[in-house]
């Protein structure tokens, strides 16, 4: 199975699989320029993210593995979801009776999230919880796993 992990956390990862450790690799904030949309439909203009699209869109199940800041994601996840609009198109649908991207693609991967539970009140979690079903409900990608994880990293 095709897989792509997108982590904040130092843990071992299988060998084969994509990687954007979000660690290593600094995200540029998304400027607003719509070139995305306009002048290169589906293309960022910052060009650092192309192997990212290239890779999750080919994917059959991306993972996920945020380390929570100040009890939300990080500013680099939020990022990297702001940059990922190139993945729907410019129109909008009401389809579900709320307004939407119309999907650029016809299949996203399938989404899995193992987050670094580290919050201390469960209204804290709750909200990380439902901000990230959200996310992924507004990209179309199926969100199968929503779940903690301990200090030892993914199991598989």
């Amino acid at each position: 199975m095709k897989t792509i992990w997108i982590t904040e956390l130092d843990c071992p990862l299988p060998a084969g699989d994509a990687v954007l450790d979000l660690k290593r690799r600094k995200i540029r904030p998304c400027t607003g320029c719509w070139a995305c949309w306009v002048r290169t439909p589906g293309r960022c203009a910052q060009r650092d993210l192309d192997d990212f699209y290239r890779s999750f869109v080919n994917a059959e199940r991306a993972v996920f593995l945020p380390r929570p800041r100040c009890g939300f994601v990080s500013g680099d996840l939020k990022n990297l979801f702001d940059r990922m609009i190139p993945l729907a198109l410019p129109y909008i649908s009401y389809q579900t009776g709320e307004s939407m991207h119309a999907p650029r693609y016809a299949r996203l991967p399938g989404v899995e999230v193992r987050y670094e539970d580290a919050f201390e009140r469960q209204e804290d979690r709750q909200l990380f919880c439902e901000y990230l079903e959200r996310v992924f409900y507004q990209f179309g990608a199926p969100l199968l796993r929503l779940e903690p994880i301990g200090k030892g990293g993914p199991q598989g």
